[in-house]
Formats: C-alpha cells, sequence, structure tokens
C-alpha cells in the first residue's frame, strides 16, 4: 500500500493512520471508563511512565532504560490486578456498543446465530410503574432491576427467591419498610419477580453528585457492568430515577416513564 515520508525520513501510509487513530480510539474508551475514578490517577501515572521509557531510549540513556523496562515489565501483571475492574467494564463495552447490538438488525450476525428479535422483552409496565409512583408518593426507597440481554444471575443469586408475576401490590409490599426483603434491589427477569433483596455493585465514580445516596450508586454501579435497567425510587424526596449505561433519568411523569422503559426493552 502507498506510503511516504514524513518530516522526510518516516515512512507513513494509510495503515500507519488507521493504527494510529485505533490506538486513539481504545486510549478514548479507557480514560472515559476510569474518569471521575480513583483509578485514573494510576492511569495517569502508568502513561507517565511509559513516555518517559520512551524518552530515555531515545536518548540512549542505558542505565534508565533498564530500570523503566524492567519496572514496566513486572508492573503489567500488577496493572491487571489494580484494573481488572476496569477491565472488565472495558470488555462489556465493547459487547454492549452500538456496533455489535446493531449488527443483528441488518440481519447480519445475530440473524445467522437465530439471536435476531430475541431482546425484546414482554413486560407488565402498567403495574410496575403503579408500583413505582405508588412508593414514591409515600417516599418509600425502592431498587427495582430489569435484565435485558447481560446475563445478571450473580446478582441474582445474592437475594432470596421471589419467582412471582409483576404486580403492584407485591412490589409495594416487598419495598415496605418493615418487609424482611425491603433492604436491597428486587429484579425482573421476563416477565416475572425473582429474586429480592439482592445486593448490587456501587459505582466508584467520585464524580457521582452527593445527593444521591447508596441506592443511586448502587443503580449506577450496575448499569456501568450491564445493559441492565434499574429503577431508583428515592428516600428522602421521593423522586423517581432511571439509570441505563452510567447515565441517571429522572421522571417526574408517569406516562413518560412507562414510554422509556417500553423503548428501552424493544431496543
Amino acid at each position: 500500500m502507498g506510503s511516504f515520508d514524513l518530516f522526510g525520513f518516516l515512512p507513513f501510509g494509510l495503515l500507519d493512520l488507521i493504527d494510529i487513530l485505533l490506538v486513539a480510539f481504545l486510549l478514548y474508551r479507557l480514560y472515559e471508563l476510569v474518569k471521575g475514578t480513583i483509578a485514573i490517577r494510576i492511569f495517569v501515572g502508568v502513561i507517565s511512565i511509559y513516555l518517559l521509557w520512551l524518552l530515555v531510549t531515545a536518548l540512549q540513556m542505558q542505565l534508565m532504560s533498564q530500570i523503566f523496562r524492567q519496572f514496566i515489565n513486572v508492573g503489567v501483571i500488577a496493572l491487571i490486578i489494580v484494573f481488572q475492574q476496569e477491565i472488565r467494564r472495558f470488555l462489556l463495552a465493547i459487547g454492549n456498543s452500538e456496533f455489535f447490538q446493531n449488527i443483528g438488525a441488518k440481519g447480519g450476525l445475530w440473524d445467522w446465530l437465530g439471536k435476531a428479535g430475541s431482546n425484546k422483552i414482554s413486560l407488565n409496565i402498567h403495574a410496575l410503574s403503579e408500583a413505582v409512583f405508588n412508593l414514591a408518593e409515600t417516599k418509600t426507597g425502592a431498587l427495582v432491576v430489569i435484565e435485558r440481554e447481560a446475563n445478571i444471575q450473580a446478582i441474582i443469586d445474592t437475594g432470596k427467591k421471589v419467582n412471582a408475576d409483576i404486580s403492584a401490590m407485591l412490589i409495594e409490599s416487598i419495598f415496605f419498610k418493615n418487609s424482611p426483603l425491603h433492604d436491597g434491589a428486587l429484579i425482573i427477569r421476563g416477565n416475572r419477580l425473582t429474586s429480592a433483596s439482592c445486593t448490587l455493585p456501587l459505582s466508584l465514580k467520585s464524580s457521582i453528585p452527593s445527593i444521591y445516596g447508596m441506592r443511586h450508586k448502587a443503580a449506577i454501579g450496575l448499569s456501568e457492568e450491564s445493559d441492565a435497567v434499574v429503577i431508583v425510587v428515592s428516600e428522602e424526596t421521593g423522586e423517581v430515577a432511571l439509570c441505563v449505561d452510567g447515565k441517571v433519568g429522572t421522571f417526574a411523569d408517569k406516562l413518560k416513564f412507562r414510554e422509556k422503559i417500553q423503548s428501552l426493552l424493544s431496543d
């Protein structure tokens, strides 16, 4: 493939440009995942050491180059341990990206695998919304997770088995303050209440507003690690919030809430 000499001595071609763009994209995605967390400081430190290693190598400073090289070689294993959560989220982000999710929309790979259309979930949204807004009126804290494509069986296993049809009365009774199942998340799989009092992973982002309590941090945490839709009812304000892909949206109108849930489950 054709190339030219950049600066008169550095060969540069189309593949080199693609290589640079891909690396830039991957670094950007990594930065987006660690932005606002403690890991960003470690990330900046690692990049700084790597750049210093390149500099001392280019200047032919043999002793410094050897020291940095040994540090980097040993540091790779340490970085995998330190960044295990971020690496997991990075891989999840790739798997949950619109590019891969939309392959089946045009009769591509997912059609060939027989998975097209399988992500549409039939859910009793009316009963769910009635329960959520009834809980909001009484300022009863609640955390409800709707499973989508990503399997969250590990989360389900942390709670108590319910296995019941969705009904507003049952959801409200689960989150009643004297109920033994009110503390934790209620999981919905398909059109069934699967498990209650489940434990969700907390978000590690330091940029989360201070007005958000543990329920919101747990909702954001799970939505960062999976494609689940997480509903939060604030115990302090009675506000209804929806967490998807690490982002929080609030709803005061029941109809708009239903429409949003319907659109998320139909994607």
